[in-house]
């Protein structure tokens, strides 16, 4: 009887302690599989960085936090600027249109089916080809902070993202990205 008090009271004190505990019920246990239908996010959330619509497809707390999947659509002209993961590889898949990447000293067009491995440490960015928008897949393994900052830069009035910015989610700005169009 003592328990079951004890769990009522503890699973009361979770939203005044910033936990939604109806939020922690969406995301299934770990091992758990789920189907997530095309054009949706794994939390039903939006999430737009100016230059594509992201959709989070695998969260990190999902694999013991050793995958994050996003999926951006709607791919246009611009891009992040040139950066670099230290602690991550990033892997990209691109499932329509065209996509060009610098990687490191490396530039490639990438088209519908083609993918490319950005290692750790290799400065990288990517942009569409302007015709028409394109639809990638990026995971990232290990996460790190990946989803906090495209949680953080996904926004509408996103905050100003100079080098301690970027540097706080363990990520290094390295500058502007060499494609002319691109934007930050």
């Amino acid at each position: 009887m003592r328990r079951r008090s004890f769990l009522k009271s503890a699973a009361a004190l979770l939203p005044a302690a910033g936990f939604d505990p109806l939020s922690m019920a969406e995301t299934p246990a770990l091992g758990q599989e789920h189907v997530i239908a095309a054009g949706q996010d794994r939390l039903g959330e939006a999430h737009s960085r100016g230059y594509s619509s992201i959709l989070f497809k695998v969260l990190p707390r999902e694999t013991n936090n050793g995958l994050f999947v996003v999926e951006h659509m709607n791919l246009v002209s611009g891009g992040p600027p040139l950066h670099m993961h230290p602690h991550q590889e990033e892997y990209f898949y691109v499932i329509s249109g065209e996509v060009r990447f610098a990687l490191g000293d490396q530039r490639v067009v990438l088209r519908a089916g083609d993918s490319v491995l950005g290692p750790r440490g290799v400065p990288h960015t990517f942009s569409a080809v302007a015709e028409k928008p394109s639809h990638m897949l990026i995971a990232f393994t290990p996460p790190g902070k990946m989803e906090q900052f495209l949680r953080a830069t996904a926004v509408p009035n996103p905050p100003k993202q100079d080098a301690a910015f970027w540097r706080s989610f363990d990520l290094e700005l390295i500058g502007p990205s060499p494609f002319a169009e691109s934007k930050t």
